[in-house]
């Protein structure tokens, strides 16, 4: 699968210079197109983006695609210091964040491109925790918290050493789930494992019988056979976050859209323009390939209304 080429690019933390599957030939269409696109941001985003640039390049071969993965405030960093064309985000750009891109007399344009459900997840082993509520998790996560074994959480669990694994402060993953979770964005318990590489939770939960850790969705699918996903109660009952429940609005509180970014200088050019598109007339397929939850109809008249703006610069 195409996918595990660029996990193993993301495990070693260096960005993905995909190249093309094909010449392009008598292609047509955009197969005069030249350039350089630079993209950075969150590593929830990257599966979706990834594909989408290596089918890009495979039908434009003068134009070459990088990806890298510095999370979502690490790649809005980028972006607002023009470093990069496209910046991945799992959360909404902040009003601090076009504040700094404002100042560099850049305007961010911002496109949604799926769905994603927040991923509390367990080692495959563990038989007792099929379902937490929001309060059992900030009861783990909040600040100071002294939660350090899983007989703490729920007295029926057992006598078991709680291990935590998670994103780093840089990720949009990190700002949405403790915003959801405890209540402020930013505010968690900072005794745990962190990583900007969400391949990184994957590879301590499955090696640990006690650890607990949140990601996308799209990670929890593909691995599935090396970590289990816990349900979450925000309220209703227990919920498994899925396609379906996603999209439907019944996972509570972890559902979540996610986002790319460009800017009005670099929508001026045509590849740019053009990769924008490609991903909106693809996004079905690359949605499905990377594992993530499709737009509602509402969503893509959003998209499609954002994808206008882009157009028209």
């Amino acid at each position: 699968m195409r996918k595990q080429r660029w996990v193993t690019f993301v495990v070693a933390l260096t960005a993905l210079a995909i190249v093309a599957a094909a010449c392009g030939g008598d292609d047509g269409g955009a197969s005069d197109l030249s350039g350089t696109i630079k993209i950075d941001g969150s590593s929830t985003v990257t599966p979706l983006v990834a594909l989408a640039a290596e089918d890009f390049q495979a039908e434009n071969s003068g134009v070459k695609v990088t990806v890298g993965t510095s999370g979502t405030g690490g790649g809005f960093e980028k972006f607002c210091n023009g470093e990069t064309d496209f910046s991945m985000a799992s959360r909404p750009i902040k009003d601090v964040e076009v504040a700094a891109c404002q100042a560099k007399s850049i305007e961010p344009l911002e496109l949604i491109v799926a769905n994603d459900g927040l991923s509390v997840v367990v080692n495959p082993q563990n038989t007792w925790a099929k379902c937490l509520t929001v309060e059992q998790l900030k009861k783990i996560w909040e600040p100071g918290s002294k939660v350090t074994n899983w007989n703490q959480v729920d007295p029926s669990f057992p006598n078991q050493e709680l291990t935590l694994f998670g994103a780093g402060s840089d990720s949009g993953t990190f700002d949405y789930f403790t915003d959801e979770i405890n209540g402020e964005e930013g505010a968690t318990r900072t005794d745990y494992n962190p990583s900007e590489d969400d391949n990184v939770t994957v590879t301590g939960v499955a090696g640990d019988l006690g650890a607990l850790g949140y990601f996308g969705l799209s990670y929890l699918l593909e691995n599935a056979t090396k970590i289990r996903g816990v349900e979450i109660d925000g309220g209703g009952g227990c919920v498994a976050a899925g396609t379906d429940t996603v999209q439907a609005g019944t996972y509570k509180p972890l559902g979540r859209p996610l986002f790319i970014y460009t800017k009005t200088d670099a929508a001026k050019r045509p590849e740019v323009k053009a990769f924008a598109q490609y991903y909106f007339d693809n996004q079905n397929a690359i949605t499905e390939e990377a594992l993530f939850v499709p737009l509602t109809d509402e969503q893509v008249a959003e998209a499609q209304a954002e994808l206008d703006k882009i157009a028209a610069v």
